[in-house]
């Protein structure tokens, strides 16, 4: 007798009948395993890139590495070298100048006070965005108020632990209730990326007005242009009259 050179193939218990391509039932589940360990990952593996962009950023002299897309759409910029990294040990902010009460606030001090939590939209100068964004930290009137103002007092001046970075407010702008000594982005602690521990956020400006890794708060007699308004920047970085107005800080 002839064997048959091709047999029918055994029925897949898993599919219909062997001859077919429906996926079988194995395959299906080591599909949404495979999927579900992707997702699981998906969160380190994004840390591990906004790090290692972050890293790269502070020591790329070209500032092209700021053009790769960083977590949830950001851009990591420094205008140095290497930031030192500073944390519960070493990490003081200072206010002084035209003020009655010098002051050095340790984290834990700035975390006891009375904390705002906004939410708005990231605009860079350069093009990039990030809607619906997260910051929370301690009202910068606050510091101010508890400092004492002198009356010849006209702008606030920002000093940043990066040896570089500077930014300027006058008081008024200061003063808004959308003006934070941010400790916390997107309801985590401030990544050291991002600024941290501590940076300013001046919500309705561009963002280069919000100096990251910031060190001094210097209450000053007039506005001085900070480190991009030196470079032809605005010393007013309106992203519109309306931004910011329109929401109540929660507390």
């Amino acid at each position: 007798m002839t064997q048959d050179p091709n047999p029918a193939r055994p029925a897949d218990r898993d599919g219909e009948d062997g001859r077919g391509t429906p996926v079988g039932r194995r395959v299906l589940l080591g599909m949404l395993a495979a999927g579900a360990a992707g997702v699981a990952a998906a969160p380190l593996l994004q840390r591990a890139y906004d790090s290692t962009i972050g890293a790269a950023a502070q020591k790329d002299p070209t500032g092209l590495s700021g053009l790769l897309p960083a977590g949830g759409g950001f851009r990591y910029y420094s205008v140095t070298g290497s930031v030192p990294h500073k944390g519960e040990r070493d990490y003081r902010l200072t206010v002084d100048g035209l003020v009655r009460h010098r002051a050095s606030h340790r984290l834990a001090d700035l975390r006891a006070m009375p904390q705002t939590r906004l939410v708005r939209d990231v605009q860079c100068v350069t093009g990039w965005r990030v809607p619906h964004t997260a910051f929370e930290g301690v009202r910068l009137a606050t510091l101010l108020d508890a400092a004492g103002v002198r009356p010849e007092a006209e702008a606030v001046h920002f000093t940043c632990f990066d040896g570089a970075y500077r930014e300027s407010l006058t008081l008024e702008q200061a003063r808004r209730d959308d003006v934070l000594v941010a400790l916390r982005m997107q309801d985590r602690p401030l990544g050291h990326d991002h600024g941290g521990p501590v940076r300013l956020y001046a919500a309705p400006m561009y963002f280069y007005k919000s100096a990251k890794w910031l060190s001094r708060i210097t209450v000053t007699d007039r506005v001085r242009p900070g480190y991009w308004e030196e470079r032809g920047y605005d010393v007013d970085a309106w992203v519109g009259r309306s931004n910011g107005r329109d929401d109540v800080p929660t507390t």
